[in-house]
């Protein structure tokens, strides 16, 4: 590992040669290139070269205890000095061995977040929309941007389905693992017994597509408009502004009708469509390389229970990774960082398992 880790700085500082050059400076697209492959290395060097200051650092400590001359106070803060650097020799080595891991090239991507109430009825759609508000709060303590792509409300403050778009630094390397059925366990506000509920919602977690991975052509899009429906508005069931659109070769189907304009509905739904396409595309390499599923946390599937959150015990588990917090109404608010980076530091103990 220190080996291919040596390799990766001289490569760093050849790249620092080739940003000073004249030549390079003036070719615009040179620049980029280098500065693009610099950039995405810095952050292991950095690291690199911490680690091989501490280990310096370990060996001149050693140095001083092997001479039995050296003075015994001198001796004895040289072995309080070697031990620290030691401890930290260790935590600097398992972050190397992360940073080594193999990256997705999804991680830096926007997410698609969609969110469908499952078993449970009335309260089902309840928690679809709690677990939407609890992403946005996430999402507004990162500083990411959240847009509501498509929602079908029901009247109760709830929802059916609600798909978001949200744009940001390393959306999807956070959300990635958020794939799969939560499940809620909590009193209804119609309860009058007192009696606990059990319902769920699925979340999907989709990287934006480009257009570039996802070719779709328009002889395989059927197109369909109709009216809006749903509260106010007085567009609602007066034009044709709310739009489906059915992936014939796949048989997807995709309808948005939150815009009033037909055009914006449309595009929309098309952004949709290319990351559903594309997860079907990732699903299927997943599929064919069966030994990837490893790395996963969980497989993802919407089917797969992967967390509860009980509200009567202020309880949230993931049962993915075994881990349980006892302050859910703090986790509600959007505080996800504790159960996110668990799971990443999970992913990445298998991922580096099987390199």
């Amino acid at each position: 590992m220190l080996a291919k880790l040596e390799a990766v700085n001289q490569k760093y500082d050849e790249l620092t040669r080739l940003l000073s050059d004249p030549e390079i400076i003036t070719n615009q697209q040179e620049f980029m290139k280098y500065s693009k492959e610099q950039s995405e290395i810095s952050e292991l060097v950095l690291k690199y070269r911490e680690y091989l200051a501490v280990d310096q650092a370990v060996r001149e400590a050693e140095e001083i205890l092997a001479d039995k001359d050296n003075d015994p106070d001198f001796r004895e803060m040289a072995e309080v000095e070697r031990d620290d650097q030691k401890a930290k020799l260790d935590v600097l080595l398992e972050e190397l061995k992360t940073l080594l891991a193999p990256k997705d090239p999804n991680d830096d991507k926007n997410t698609l977040i969609e969110i469908r109430a499952g078993t449970g009825g009335d309260e089902a759609a309840l928690f679809a929309a709690d677990l939407f508000r609890m992403y946005t709060k996430y999402a507004e303590k990162n500083r990411w941007k959240v847009e509501v792509m498509s929602s079908n409300p029901t009247g109760g403050g709830g929802f059916k389905e609600i798909i978001a778009l949200i744009t940001g630094k390393m959306v999807y390397a956070r959300l990635k693992y958020e794939s799969g059925v939560h499940r809620v366990q909590r009193i209804p506000a119609t309860e009058s017994s007192g009696r606990i509920h059990t319902s769920a919602a699925t979340v999907a977690i989709m990287p934006e597509a480009e257009e570039a991975e996802v070719n779709i052509e328009a002889k395989d899009l059927r197109l369909d408009l109709f009216c809006a429906s749903g509260p106010g508005g007085q567009c609602v069931n007066t034009t044709y502004s709310a739009v489906r659109i059915t992936h014939l070769p796949t048989g997807l189907v995709v309808s948005c009708q939150d815009e009033r304009s037909q055009i914006k509905n449309k595009a929309k739904a098309m952004k949709v469509l290319q990351a559903r396409l594309l997860e079907r595309i990732k699903a299927d390499q997943d599929a064919e390389r069966s030994q990837d599923r490893k790395l996963q946390v969980g497989t993802g599937d919407r089917s797969e229970r992967i967390r509860t959150y009980n509200f009567p015990q202020n309880r949230v588990t993931d049962h993915r990774v075994g881990l349980t917090l006892h302050k859910l109404d703090i986790v509600m608010e959007g505080e996800l960082d504790e159960i996110v980076d668990v799971l990443n530091t999970s992913a990445n103990a298998e991922r580096l398992k099987q390199h």
